[in-house]
């Protein structure tokens, strides 16, 4: 199967990790600032194309930096409200953003694997159909939150990954973009 036999339109909504797939991860360290934000390249052009294509992109990041204390909720929404600024001036687009400041020792329900903050999404725009959803993720933890709402599952690295949580991987959002 390839993503073309999904017939992907604008009833499809596109779930996005954040670190590692839309932005450059930080090694041992969390994006605590904008100046500390570096959009991946290739993703202005990839966002660009998602937006004719699926009917809502919205970004789930964990974000337990919160919960250790070394940003505050109010740095993360800076972030955020810039990242969406530059990406929709170049003609991308995001719909919203949850993210969840929990520690992953805590289990809460919108911290990913759970699913929490799909269920969020579902109730700010009601037409979301997991069945017709797509995450883009870099992590484990990012598939096994599409397996547990019933989406498909893009691993987003270079390392080519054989898991049964994985539908499809790809190098980076560029290469899903060109292969919609």
């Amino acid at each position: 199967m390839t993503l073309k036999d999904l017939n992907i339109n604008n009833n499809w909504t596109l779930f996005l990790d954040r670190d590692g797939v839309i932005n450059k991860k930080l090694d041992n360290d969390y994006v605590k600032h904008w100046i500390e934000f570096e959009f991946i390249e290739g993703v202005f052009d990839a966002l660009k194309k998602f937006n004719s294509v699926f009917g809502k992109i919205v970004v789930v990041t964990n974000q337990q930096g919160i919960g250790k204390g070394l940003y505050r909720t109010e740095d993360l929404e800076l972030i955020h409200k810039n990242m969406i600024y530059e990406i929709t001036y170049l003609g991308g687009r995001i719909d919203k953003v949850y993210f969840s400041p929990y520690l992953s020792a805590e289990n809460h329900s919108t911290r990913k694997p759970n699913t929490g903050m799909a269920m969020l999404a579902k109730k700010d725009f009601p037409e979301i159909d997991f069945s017709k959803s797509i995450i883009a993720g870099d992590s484990i933890s990012d598939m096994e939150f599409g397996r547990n709402t019933g989406m498909k599952t893009i691993f987003i690295s270079d390392e080519n990954k054989t898991d049964e949580k994985i539908d499809f991987n790809f190098s980076s959002l560029l290469e899903l973009a060109n292969n919609l």
